[in-house]
């Protein structure tokens, strides 16, 4: 592979755009196509982003031989079906979350992934930021001893027309998959495993999808997580992980983390602040890169097995809440 990693994007919305963005601030990305279902949008798109090809569908950027990783940033009900297609042409994959609809999905995104032999991750923005590793550096030096508890939540209060994505069961928009993932993700990475136990409660809103929900998730060894998530909720976005010894508070966490507060004896004893470098997508696309440079087809800090548990879990939360989005029947392969 050159040193220029050759990046495609697919789809134009506000998430891409952002993703074209941090892409110009790495030297070794270049953004040579992007794709979209009309010529025109894909056009603009290019022209503002300074991108030199530009396609009408996105089997077209799949088919590119110079592109060597593609980014999707579609809604979730098509990240199975975009990725396949991507992954089938020998291309690179990140995909954005929520990974899949379902389990069932995430499941044969990974082995069509292992069986093309190519590299596939989930963007889960949390796991890159550079504060994030030094609040887990504060765990494994034992700092606030054995981990029993996680306290997250991620809200935010927002404004809906009828049909927007965010918020459309037919596009799989909801509370869970949209932001509840992020605390449930959160979870995962602090344990380090899945939970023996899942259980949650929503408000299903008259659009039928997940306004608000709650989620409690207990482990092997008696740790649970305590997690909240909203879509049309205020609230603050902090992340608790409490220990034997003391805990840790980090702010503002899905919110792109820059502080976390170590408290002893209730007192607190520590803070580590870490800036952000652009708008933090950028974080993600140097691990695939990074990945890339060395030949690995998954990233350690995202593992594949891990965004699998993950969807199951939000199968499991969602399922007595009657909850079904329209991909739940149907594996596209």
């Amino acid at each position: 592979m050159s040193y220029k990693i050759k990046w495609g994007i697919i789809s134009t919305g506000h998430i891409s755009g952002k993703f074209a963005t941090a892409l110009a601030l790495l030297p070794e990305a270049e953004l040579l196509a992007v794709a979209s279902r009309d010529r025109k949008t894909a056009s603009q798109f290019a022209a503002k982003y300074n991108i030199p090809k530009a396609y009408a569908s996105y089997a077209e950027l799949a088919d590119d031989p110079d592109v060597d990783v593609v980014y999707i940033g579609t809604p979730h009900t098509f990240h199975l079906e975009n990725s396949l297609m991507c992954m089938r042409k020998g291309k690179a994959v990140l995909c954005e979350k929520a990974f899949a609809i379902n389990g069932a999905e995430a499941r044969e995104m990974v082995r069509v992934a292992r069986e093309e032999n190519v590299f596939l991750m989930e963007a889960m923005i949390t796991r890159h930021v550079p504060l994030i590793k030094k609040v887990q550096g504060w765990i494994s030096e034992g700092r606030i001893g054995e981990v029993r508890m996680v306290k997250a939540s991620r809200c935010a209060r927002g404004e809906f027309k009828h049909g927007a994505r965010q918020l459309n069961p037919e596009l799989g928009g909801g509370s869970l998959l949209d932001v509840g993932i992020y605390v449930i993700s959160f979870a995962s990475m602090i344990f380090g495993k899945s939970p023996v136990e899942a259980v949650g409660l929503s408000h299903i809103g008259d659009w039928g999808s997940d306004e608000q929900g709650v989620a409690i998730l207990k482990y092997d060894k008696g740790e649970m997580a305590d997690l909240s998530f909203a879509l049309r909720t205020a609230a603050s976005n902090e992340a608790y992980i409490l220990g034997t010894d003391g805990y840790i508070k980090v702010h503002d966490v899905f919110a792109v983390p820059t502080k976390a507060s170590l408290f002893i004896d209730r007192k607190e004893v520590e803070v580590i602040e870490e800036p952000i470098i652009g708008n933090a997508l950028n974080y993600e696309a140097e691990e695939v890169m990074r990945c890339l440079k060395l030949g690995l087809k998954e990233s350690p800090l995202m593992p594949l097995d891990e965004s699998i548990q993950i969807m199951e879990i939000m199968d499991q939360i969602r399922k007595p809440w009657g909850l079904v989005y329209s991909n739940d029947k149907i594996i596209k392969s």
